[in-house]
């Protein structure tokens, strides 16, 4: 796994919304097996877990009659609850001189945390203090009504700690009279809101993280803060696109000289009223506007050769979906004549509606159990050295499309040996199942797009999330495969935020990133908030590859997810060694195995 290369202590606060135990889970362990500081901040949905040396007994409901999970995890203490209203910290941390797994040395890492927790009431004006022989912050110590305000259950291993705590701010505290919790019988648990103070999820993650360098020792480290935006309601998440017709096609000719209200936004025409307010609460100006004339390193010429007219003939006769077409790619020609496309999978209708992307969102059509084949054939046919397979998010599958992917894998290994694989996929609705079933076809690469910086995730992909994007990522790493993902840049982030999401992604394991200027399709998709010069993808490219270690950045205004896709899987040389080319097909040893790309 690449690791970052700079020494600054610090500490990468994380605000992840509401993220489901186990995704958090699968996230922390990639995250411990590095090197970085992390502080992950989190609402889980209704969960009760129950640590190392807990009783099933203190569980005082069967499942039948409660609506969360029941799950025994590998951290310290006894049964606990986690939900909404409740943040969720885990501190991933380099616990510096403790050694890390005895009693004495988690014992001091406890009070450490402890203490943090302390010091964040404290600046909300709340007393809370330790009880020596029960784990925990707590209020009324020493007075008649002793009550637990924050849990705490920790791991430390090799000298790194996951688990953390909870914080409970207004949660429904009727949850916990379902349990015996942490084993106490004689104290109850209160909240924020149960106590009268008056503060947000908002307001206590910012103190959280603010104070994170005192969970280091002498608070000296610096923090870096990053997070998807907190929204005021869990509703509204429809895709802005769905009901309102296809949009007007982005075109100089159709755009007036400014916007004309906050509906309005940088292209110079409306923005939907759901988009806009996404994007408002993510602190885009709607009210800029960056004109409507491309710069000259955004233009592409039209240069139609033989084989583009092949390839498009090709996939044609074979009815089969290509991304570069439905997506609209600004590289279509440059890779077409090179005879290398990228097969869009499942058809060309998409269950999500994304707000950068082109592609349809009317409702999918029966899976074609015969496209697998008809790829490969296609693969084949056209003599492709490297294949890029894409698809379509397939939320209404109980696999989410992930049989089809594998299969196609297969197919081309069959009808086309030899050939490099990369697949593009979805986050599968976070099933690890079904991810376990393409990693088990065995690609070459396994790419999936975190595609904005945290903050900007609702409004770019409203049905998807940070979280679960990166734990898909370290979830593939664990499977041993070469992990890619990729950025596409001008809706609004800034250049400190993109670097933080390179090293969010380095951390999960990814090896290659791809970063490319946003170009906005139509009036009802995300208007572009800037365009970004090319020094800045060379710089970013330098920051991700010298800095934070990623081995290779693919930056440039028209890169794109699978632009030199088949390159830059060839450049992956881990010891120095010559690597097989990929797409060599002059014997069943060609094909490089992920294993050596390690």
């Amino acid at each position: 796994m690449s690791q970052s290369k700079t020494t600054e202590s610090r500490v990468r606060v994380r605000w992840l919304g509401r993220v489901p135990y186990v995704e958090a889970w699968d996230l922390q362990q990639r995250l411990h097996a590095g090197s970085d500081n992390h502080l992950l901040l989190l609402e889980h949905p209704p969960i009760y877990t129950i640590g190392r040396s807990g009783s099933d007994s203190n569980i005082l409901i069967s499942a039948e009659e409660t609506d969360a999970d029941v799950l025994r995890v590998n951290r310290g203490g006894d049964v606990t609850f986690h939900g909404p209203g409740q943040v969720v910290g885990y501190p991933i941390l380099d616990v510096g001189g403790r050694r890390g797994g005895g009693m004495a040395d988690t014992a001091a890492y406890v009070a450490s945390v402890e203490n943090y927790l302390i010091g964040v009431l404290d600046d909300l004006g709340v007393v809370a203090r330790r009880i020596q022989r029960y784990p925990g912050v707590w209020l009324d110590v020493g007075g008649p009504n002793p009550r637990k305000i924050a849990a705490i259950g920790v791991r430390l291993t090799r000298g790194r700690s996951m688990h953390g705590f909870a914080l409970n701010v207004d949660v429904d505290l009727d949850r916990f009279a379902r349990i015996v919790p942490c084993g106490i019988t004689e104290y109850g648990v209160t909240s924020l809101a149960a106590e009268g103070i008056d503060a947000t999820m908002e307001d206590v993650v910012g103190l959280l993280a603010e104070r994170a360098p005192c969970l280091l020792g002498d608070g000296s480290a610096s923090v870096e803060f990053a997070g998807e935006v907190f929204r005021r309601s869990e509703q509204d998440l429809s895709a802005f696109s769905r009901g309102l017709g296809p949009g007007v096609p982005i075109s100089p000719a159709r755009a007036p000289d400014r916007p004309s209200s906050p509906s309005t936004a940088g292209s110079g025409t409306a923005v939907p009223v759901r988009l806009g307010r996404r994007l408002a609460e993510a602190g885009v100006d709607l009210d800029n506007d960056i004109g409507w004339r491309k710069p000259s390193w955004m233009r592409v010429k039209l240069q139609t050769g033989d084989n583009y007219r092949r390839l498009k003939q090709t996939s044609r006769a074979l009815s089969l979906t290509t991304v570069c077409e439905e997506a609209g790619c600004p590289n279509i020609f440059e890779c077409w004549n090179e005879g290398t496309a990228t097969f869009m999978l499942l058809g060309e209708r998409c269950t999500r509606a994304c707000g950068f992307c082109l592609v349809d969102t009317r409702r999918p059509e029966t899976v074609d159990t015969g496209e697998p084949r008809r790829v490969a054939e296609a693969v084949r046919d056209l003599g492709i050295d490297f294949a890029v397979l894409t698809m379509v998010a397939r939320d209404d599958l109980a696999d989410g499309g992930a049989g089809i992917v594998a299969r196609t894998v297969d197919e081309i290994r069959r009808h086309a040996p030899g050939v490099g694989v990369e697949v593009l996929i979805s986050d599968l609705a976070g099933s690890a199942g079904s991810l376990r079933t393409v990693a088990e076809s065995k690609p070459d690469i396994l790419n999936h797009n975190i595609e904005t910086v945290a903050r900007l995730q609702r409004a770019v992909r409203p049905s998807a999330s940070y979280a679960r994007s990166m734990t898909l990522l370290a979830r593939g790493a664990d499977h041993g495969l070469v992990i890619k993902s990729g950025l596409i840049v001008g809706m609004g982030e800034t250049f400190d935020e993109v670097v933080a999401t390179l090293a969010d992604l380095a951390a999960v394991g990814v090896r290659i990133v791809t970063i490319g200027q946003y170009l906005r399709p139509t009036s009802h998709h995300l208007p572009i908030a800037r365009w970004w010069e090319p020094d800045e993808f060379a710089e970013l490219k330098r920051i991700g590859e010298n800095e934070i270690g990623i081995e290779h950045v693919e930056s440039s205004p028209l890169t794109r997810s699978s632009h030199h896709a088949g390159s830059v899987a060839q450049d992956l040389e881990p010891d120095g060694s010559t690597l097989v080319k990929l797409g060599d097909k002059s014997g069943s040893e060609s094909r490089a195995d992920p294993s050596r790309l390690r």
